[in-house]
């Protein structure tokens, strides 16, 4: 994914939660992008708030939102139901943007207009953009309405960052028993000859494979390897 498909997407959905830290305490609150270009993501605040500290103090942000629904209802037996959708999130580094530059960048992109005029009305006003990030969309049908698996997860990265995913795998200890398999839920197991095998973009993490397996031949892994790339 490029950046103007990542914005894209976080423009869908509009209200975020924005995240920092604040003297080492998770900090959220409500707000949005207001545009994209080839350097990252925009958003805005003012110099007076708390939010505006932690940017400068830290460096650091993180974004995330959910589409189409917020809320979940529930069925006869008091499961919660979402209606098929994605979540989205993105965690990296910022830097505050001059209102010479966030001009210029309004005479290519009308996008920065309304950053342009925000500021001229409120003074106090400032851009910031999100330029080094991975993060990640979730696109779930957990009822599989539409398709024959739950999950499909879509990673991505911009100005340098890397995907630390967490992953399962099934190791050379595999038995071929289809324990794992008969228990994943998300439809996320195949058997290539008589190997299974995880693929990693239907994955939830769940664990139901990882706990059934009777050779514990499923193992955690960070930032896997590059002959075993996540998805």
């Amino acid at each position: 994914m490029n950046i103007e498909e990542i914005y894209k997407k976080f423009d869908k959905i509009g209200c975020l939660t924005f995240a920092t830290i604040d003297n080492g305490f998770p900090q959220t609150r409500i707000a949005h992008l207001f545009a994209c270009d080839h350097e990252g993501l925009y958003f805005r605040t003012t110099i007076t708030k708390a939010f505006y500290e932690q940017l400068k103090t830290t460096q650091m942000l993180s974004i995330c939102g959910i589409f189409p629904a917020t809320s979940a209802s529930h069925d006869e037996e008091g499961m919660p139901y979402f209606p098929p959708g994605y979540t989205i999130r993105a965690t990296g580094d910022i830097k505050e943007i001059p209102l010479k530059t966030i001009k210029e960048k309004a005479v290519v992109n009308e996008d920065f207009m309304v950053c342009v005029k925000d500021i001229e009305k409120y003074p106090a006003t400032v851009a910031f953009c999100l330029h080094s990030a991975w993060g990640e969309v979730f696109d779930f049908d957990f009822e599989m309405e539409h398709r024959s698996h739950k999950l499909l997860r879509t990673g991505f990265c911009f100005g340098g960052k890397q995907i630390p995913l967490r992953v399962l795998r099934i190791t050379d200890e595999c038995i071929a028993c289809g324990e794992c398999q008969e228990g994943c839920s998300f439809k996320a197991i195949d058997q290539v000859d008589e190997q299974f095998v995880i693929d990693t973009e239907k994955c939830d993490v769940c664990g139901d494979c990882y706990t059934v397996c009777p050779s514990n031949a499923i193992e955690i892994i960070i930032n896997p390897p590059e002959d075993q790339p996540p998805g």
